[in-house]
C-alpha cells in the first residue's frame, strides 16, 4: 500500500476511534420551509362548531383520534341504522367533555375554536387515559399541586434493574445521540436510574429508532403533524420517533427538538403517564421550536413511582 493511502486510512481510523458516532449516517435535514405540506390534523378545520346531532365527514377521523388517545372506546361503538359514522352522537359528546376537562378548556361539549386549536397541536401518541382500566378515569384528574400519573397497571422496572442501556440502529441520524444522552442525564439526576449507551442494539434495554407510518407495533404514525412519537412501558423499552416530522437537536423554528420529545418518551419508558400540567415534560403536547426540561411535577412523579 502506498504511504499516502496508508496515511489517509490511518487518519480515518483515528477519527472513528475518537468519535464512533461520526460515521453513522444522518437522516435528511429538516425541511423547515415545507410549510404547505398537509398536516395529519387538517381534518379538524371542517369540525369547528360541530356538536351533538350534527354530521360532518371529519367526524369518523375525530372518533378514531379520540379513541386512540383513550377518550372513547370506538371499538364498541354502535350507530343507529338511521345515522352514519359521521354523526356527532352521545359517545362523541362525552369524549369531547373528557378531552376539555383534561386540558382545562371550557367544558361545553362543542368543537369550539379552543378545542380544535388544542387538538391541532402536535403531541405524543401514548393515550392520556385507558378506558379499559377505568371508565371514570377522567373524573379522577387531580386538583392538587401534583398532576402526574402512572401508566395503566403501574408498570415499573424491577428493583434490581436501575442501570439501563440504550441503543440505536446502525443507520441513525447523528444528532439523536447527544439529544438522548442529555435526556437520560436529566432523568438520572432526578431518579435512581443510570443510563449508558451500548452498540448492541438487540440487547439494549431501550431501543430508539425513527419509524414511518404503520411500522408493526400496533401504533401507526400519521405523517406530518399529529403524533410525533411514542414509547412502550416498562420493561419493553421501545422508543419511536415519527420519521416524517422535521427534527433537530435544539430550538429551531418549524422543527421539533429531539431532546424534548426523547425526554418525554423516556418518561413513559420509566412508567410515567401524561399530566395536564403544561410546565411538565410529561404534558402530552409539544410545539416546534421549543426545548423543555423536567418540571417539578415530573420530579415528583418519578420519585413517587420509584421511592427508593
Amino acid at each position: 500500500m502506498e504511504p499516502k493511502s496508508l496515511y489517509m486510512l490511518s487518519c480515518i481510523l483515528l477519527i472513528f476511534l475518537l468519535n464512533p458516532f461520526s460515521l453513522i449516517t444522518r437522516a435528511d435535514p429538516p425541511h423547515h420551509l415545507d410549510a404547505q405540506k398537509p398536516s395529519a390534523m387538517d381534518f379538524l378545520k371542517t369540525l369547528i362548531g360541530a356538536r351533538k346531532g350534527t354530521t360532518s365527514k371529519g367526524i369518523p377521523q375525530l372518533k378514531k383520534y379520540l379513541s386512540r388517545l383513550g377518550y372513547m372506546n370506538d371499538n364498541n361503538h354502535t350507530t343507529p341504522a338511521n345515522q352514519t359514522n359521521d354523526f356527532f352522537d352521545d359517545k362523541l359528546e362525552l369524549a369531547i367533555k373528557r378531552y376539555q376537562t383534561f386540558f382545562k378548556l371550557t367544558v361545553n361539549r362543542i368543537m369550539d375554536d379552543n378545542t380544535v386549536t388544542q387538538m391541532s397541536r402536535p403531541r405524543c401518541g401514548v393515550p392520556d387515559f385507558n378506558l379499559n382500566t377505568s371508565n371514570e378515569l377522567f373524573l379522577q384528574i387531580p386538583t392538587s399541586a401534583s398532576h402526574y400519573t402512572f401508566l395503566p397497571n403501574k408498570p415499573t422496572w424491577p428493583r434490581t434493574k436501575r442501570n439501563l442501556t440504550y441503543s440505536f440502529p446502525v443507520i441513525a441520524r447523528r444528532d439523536v445521540y447527544p439529544a438522548i444522552e442529555h435526556a437520560t442525564e436529566l432523568w438520572a439526576f432526578f431518579s435512581s436510574f443510570k443510563f449508558s449507551y451500548t452498540q448492541n442494539y438487540d440487547r439494549a434495554d431501550i431501543k430508539i429508532s425513527f419509524q414511518y407510518g404503520n411500522h408493526g407495533d400496533g401504533y401507526p404514525f400519521d405523517g406530518r403533524g399529529g403524533i410525533l412519537g411514542h414509547a412502550l412501558p416498562p420493561t419493553i423499552g421501545i422508543l419511536h420517533y415519527d420519521a416524517d416530522e422535521n427534527w433537530v437537536n435544539g430550538e429551531t423554528p418549524g422543527a421539533f427538538d429531539l431532546q424534548t420529545i426523547g425526554l418525554h418518551e423516556l418518561g413513559h419508558i420509566l412508567g410515567l403517564g401524561h399530566t395536564n400540567d403544561v410546565r411538565a415534560i410529561m404534558y402530552p403536547n409539544m410545539d416546534p421550536g421549543v426545548r423543555k426540561v423536567l418540571g417539578q411535577d415530573d420530579m415528583d412523579g418519578i420519585k413517587a413511582l420509584y421511592p427508593n
